[in-house]
């Protein structure tokens, strides 16, 4: 190989460098989306953290009525099961 040569190898894998150090910033901002919103802007890039839902609480008697219709469907399918037996 000649000395030139070798100087555009040299140059080929320090661009290969760059753009490999560039698409694994990439990768990790993508991977980390999930986790938080980016808002790019002209100048600068803002990260914010994304709102979580706020939990949905039943009242005792939500519950009470949800489980008693439950409890309703279970005895109507338990009499269903042995009606035919």
């Amino acid at each position: 190989m000649s000395y030139p040569q070798v100087m555009v190898i040299e140059s080929i894998l320090a661009q290969l460098d760059t753009e490999i150090a560039r698409l694994t910033q990439v990768r990790s901002l993508l991977a980390n989306s999930g986790k938080v919103a980016v808002k790019v802007t002209e100048r600068k890039t803002k990260v914010a953290p994304v709102k979580k839902r706020k939990k949905r609480v039943l009242s005792a008697d939500a519950r009470k009525r949800i489980a008693d219709a439950q409890r309703k469907r279970w005895a109507a399918q338990k009499a269903k099961s042995k009606k035919e037996a």
